[in-house]
């Protein structure tokens, strides 16, 4: 018997509590009950973006709230300032330029964040730039921009800080009012421990103010009609009923963990993570990397692909590589969402042997001794 681990950074697994509360009898959308639960999702939802501000959900995936996060608040003519660091960076300039918005892309070097002074400069050299657009979590790579700065460098201008959140909410601490993010969007299928299908998206009043401007065309993803209809507890177009259920079960699940716990059990996991590789004597990838997730650079004799495909195989342990320049290159943990501390033990040990196994000889228990006194540190 193989038991399937699923350790990506998105999906992740599915808590039996959630697959529970979704296999219950559907409501229909237009009814009170529906209301009342998507009353509750509502106020869930801004307690987790840390916001006083209405938080919208669309039944799509995160590159839904991507799109809608250009094509409601910019208009023709505009440019954009599109931090490209990795593959879901370089999604922000395609997005732009397939809506007629000019893409002033800050390109910066895989495995590192952005400079805020870079982005400061940009936007001096760019007066036209009416937004910046950034990952939280660049989960190609496992890099976390440093958003509060950022936030500090378009606080007074004439320019929305967009973060993407899809693979940082509810693992990184993300106080949406508080640093003066202007847009935060995320989805289901990350830390929130829900299949794929809700995207969500947190607008500060100064981006619905620039939203009174846009003239970019909208349907489906129309910001302004799904607020009018979300609060009254309804959606202007269907919604993906069981994982709106789902979601205020997640959002029960987060509350009675607290989110100052669960933001400490992310870093613990990281941790443990990043002692278990460099015990190993494996190095990271990223320069700044984020509680979501941990990258790694595989040994110089063994490619990353081969190491993930044989773990999986072999063992059951899924992981991913990596992508273009760092296929082959680097193996990706993750640790958001439904994860404790013996899930980093186990895909320690997994890696400890596939190593072995092809090749690479680490001294077993070498990364889960480095993992486990991580794990204890107070």
């Amino acid at each position: 018997m193989k038991k399937i681990r699923l350790m990506t950074p998105g999906p992740t697994p599915v808590p039996e509590r959630l697959a529970l509360r979704m296999a219950r009898p559907i409501l229909h959308h237009r009814s009170k009950e529906f209301e009342e639960l998507f009353g509750r999702v509502r106020d869930g939802l801004k307690w987790l973006f840390q916001t006083q501000q209405d938080v919208l959900t669309v039944a799509s995936s995160g590159t839904g709230a991507m799109e809608a996060s250009v094509v409601n608040f910019l208009k023709r003519g505009d440019a954009a300032i599109c931090i490209d660091a990795g593959k879901f960076g370089e999604r922000w300039w395609k997005i732009a330029k397939a809506h007629g918005i000019e893409p002033i892309t800050l390109k910066v070097p895989w495995g590192e964040a952005v400079d805020p002074a870079a982005v400061k400069r940009a936007l001096d050299e760019h007066p036209r730039a009416r937004a910046v657009y950034v990952q939280a979590n660049e989960s190609s790579t496992g890099v976390a921009h440093p958003i509060e700065a950022l936030a500090q460098v378009t606080k007074d201008r004439d320019a929305l800080l967009v973060v993407d959140a899809i693979s940082a909410l509810g693992a990184m601490d993300l106080p949406m009012d508080k640093w003066g993010i202007d847009i935060l969007l995320s989805a289901c299928h990350k830390a929130l421990g829900l299949p794929p299908g809700l995207a969500f998206i947190g607008v500060s009043e100064k981006a619905w103010r620039m939203n009174a401007t846009s003239d970019l065309p909208r349907f489906y993803f129309n910001l302004k009609k799904e607020l009018e209809a979300q609060q009254k507890n309804q959606t202007a177009f269907t919604p993906a009923i069981s994982l709106v259920d789902g979601m205020d079960e997640s959002l029960n699940m987060i509350r009675e963990e607290g989110l100052p716990e669960v933001f400490a059990r992310h870093k613990r996991l990281a941790r443990m993570a990043r002692a278990g590789a460099m015990g190993m004597g494996l190095s990271l990838y990223a320069k700044r990397p984020s509680e979501a997730m941990t990258t790694v650079n595989a040994p110089a004799a063994v490619d990353s692909e081969a190491l993930v495909k044989h773990l999986f195989k072999k063992y059951g342990i899924k992981l991913v590589g990596g992508q273009d320049a760092a296929k082959g290159k680097i193996f990706r943990i993750a640790h958001l969402g439904y994860f404790d501390e013996f899930d980093m033990i186990t895909v320690i040990a997994a890696v400890e042997r596939g190593l072995n196994d092809l090749g690479h000889r680490v001294p077993y228990g070498a990364g889960l001794a480095a993992a486990q006194a991580a794990g204890a540190e107070q």
